[in-house]
C-alpha cells in the first residue's frame, strides 16, 4: 500500500493470493441479507480481490454505503452519473470488471435482470454485463415460497440459460437463505481460477435418479437429487468441455452451457447414453446417476385402487447402463459410480474395484450412504475414487464442488495420457 490508499486494504491476499489483480463488483439488493454483503467482501479481498460495491436503493436502507465504503476501500455506487459507472465496471473495455456477483440477489432484481429491466443501478449493471460477456454469480436470497414460485424459477432458468451462474441457496426455516460467505468465496475462486485443460473434449454426464412405475403414476426410485452430477457437469464446462448431461428427474437445476437430454426411466437413460456415444465422440463417459437397478415384471395403465388391502410386486433386474458404455465406444474413459450402505471403508474399497473390473470401467467413485449428513440429496460427500491397478484417493467430507473438481483433475490427467 501506499499513502493515500484506504487502510481497508491492508487485508487483501492476507489469506492468499487465488484472487490477486481481479475486480469483482459486489451487488447489493434489498434483502436482509445484505448485513452478510461486507463480510463476503472482506473475504474476496482476503484472497486476493479488489472489491467494488454497487447497491440497489432499497438495499441502502439496510445497510449504509458507508459500511460497504468501510469494508472495500472504494467508492459506492447508489446511483448512476455521468461517470457511466455501469459501463466503466461492466462495459466492453480492457479495464472492466472479471466477475460481477449479485450477493444477497432478491426476485425482484432476478426478474428485472432475467427480463432486461435496467431501474437500479444493480440491474444496469447487470444488462451491461450481460451483454458484455463478462461473468456473473447470482446468490439468491427470499422466503421460501418466493423461491418456489413458478415465475421465478423461470426466471432463474432463463438466466442459467444464458450463462449466468445461480449459486444453491440454504433452505432452511422455510427460507432460501444466502450461501454461507465462505462458500460463495469458493465459489468465486474456482469461476476465476478454473483450468481449461479439457477444451477441444466432449464429456458425458449421467445424473439424478430413474423411476419405474407400477402402475399408471406410481412409481420405485431412490433419493438421489443429482446434485453430484450437476457439479461434475458445471467443472467440467468451467475446464473448457463440451457436455452432454443426460438427467434423471433431480431436484436442482441442470448446468447452464450443456446439452441437457431428460429421461426419466432406466431404460430411456440407457437409450439416450448409447446414442449420444454412438452420434458424437466422447472422451470420457462419468455416470453418477442414481439408476434403479430393478423395476416391476408387469406394469398396468391403471390407477391400483387403494381398497386391494394388498399388493404383491413381482421385480426384474433393469439393463446396466455402465454395462453398455464400452460397447457402443470402446474408447471412451469410463467413470461409475457405486454407492453402498454401512460398509467399512475397506469392504467398500474391495467391492467398487470388483465392480470396476466387471464393468470395464477406467475409474469408479464409491460412497457410503448410511450417513444422513453426506450421501444421497445433501451438499457434501465422502468418497473413494479407485482405478484398476493400487491407485485409491479418499476424499474427505467435503463439498460435492470439491469432489468434482477433484475428480476432474483425475480424469484430465489420464485423458491427457491416453
Amino acid at each position: 500500500m501506499s499513502f493515500g490508499d484506504h487502510t481497508s486494504k491492508q487485508i487483501i491476499v492476507s489469506k492468499g493470493d487465488d484472487l490477486r489483480g481481479r475486480k469483482i463488483v459486489l451487488c447489493i439488493t434489498g434483502s436482509v441479507a445484505a448485513v452478510r454483503s461486507p463480510e463476503i467482501a472482506r473475504e474476496l479481498m482476503r484472497r486476493g480481490a479488489e472489491v467494488f460495491a454497487v447497491m440497489t436503493p432499497l438495499a441502502q436502507k439496510i445497510i449504509h454505503p458507508y459500511v460497504m465504503e468501510w469494508a472495500t476501500g472504494n467508492p459506492v455506487v447508489t446511483e448512476l452519473t455521468g461517470q457511466i459507472e455501469h459501463v466503466t465496471y461492466a462495459g466492453e473495455h480492457p479495464d472492466r470488471a472479471d466477475l460481477i456477483l449479485v450477493a444477497p440477489c432478491t426476485a425482484n432484481t432476478i426478474g428485472k435482470a432475467a427480463a432486461a429491466i435496467d431501474d437500479t443501478p444493480v440491474t444496469t449493471t447487470l444488462t451491461t454485463a450481460i451483454g458484455s460477456g463478462i461473468p456473473i454469480m447470482i446468490a439468491p436470497a427470499m422466503h421460501g415460497s418466493m423461491y418456489k414460485h413458478p415465475i421465478v424459477i423461470e426466471n432463474i432458468k432463463k438466466l442459467q440459460s444464458i450463462g449466468v451462474e445461480i449459486l444453491t441457496p440454504r433452505v432452511e426455516e422455510e427460507k432460501a437463505k444466502i450461501p454461507e460467505t465462505m462458500d460463495i468465496v469458493e465459489d468465486v475462486v474456482r469461476k476465476l481460477t478454473a483450468k481449461r485443460d479439457l477444451e477441444g473434449r466432449r464429456i458425458l454426464v449421467t445424473a439424478g435418479p430413474t423411476r419405474e412405475y407400477i402402475d399408471a403414476f406410481r412409481f420405485i426410485s431412490n433419493p438421489s437429487s443429482g446434485k453430484m452430477g450437476v457439479a461434475v457437469a458445471e467443472e467440467a464446462l468451467r475446464r473448457g468441455a463440451e457436455v452432454t448431461f443426460i438427467y434423471g428427474p433431480g431436484t436442482v437445476a441442470p448446468p447452464s452451457g450443456a446439452d441437457v437430454v431428460n429421461v426419466e426411466t432406466t431404460e430411456e437413460m440407457l437409450d439416450a447414453t448409447v446414442k449420444a456415444l454412438k452420434e458424437k465422440k466422447h472422451n470420457a463417459a462419468i455416470l453418477t446417476a442414481a439408476a434403479s437397478d430393478f423395476g416391476p415384471v408387469k406394469r398396468d395403465i391403471v390407477k391400483t385402487p387403494s381398497s386391494v388391502g394388498k399388493w404383491t410386486l413381482a421385480l426384474k433386474s433393469l439393463p446396466k447402463v455402465v454395462e453398455q458404455v464400452k460397447r457402443a465406444d470402446p474408447e471412451t474413459f469410463l467413470v461409475g459410480f457405486k454407492a453402498e450402505y454401512n460398509v467399512s471403508d475397506e469392504e467398500l474399497v474391495e467391492r467398487a474395484r470388483r465392480r470396476l473390473k466387471e464393468a470395464g470401467m477406467d475409474l469408479i467413485v464409491a460412497n457410503d450412504v448410511s450417513r444422513e449428513d453426506i450421501g444421497f440429496g445433501t451438499e457434501k460427500d465422502e468418497v473413494f475414487i479407485v482405478d484398476s491397478g493400487k491407485n485409491i484417493v479418499h476424499v474427505p467430507t467435503t463439498s460435492k464442488r470439491d469432489i468434482a473438481e477433484r475428480l476432474m483433475t483425475i480424469i484430465s490427467e489420464r485423458l491427457g495420457k491416453k
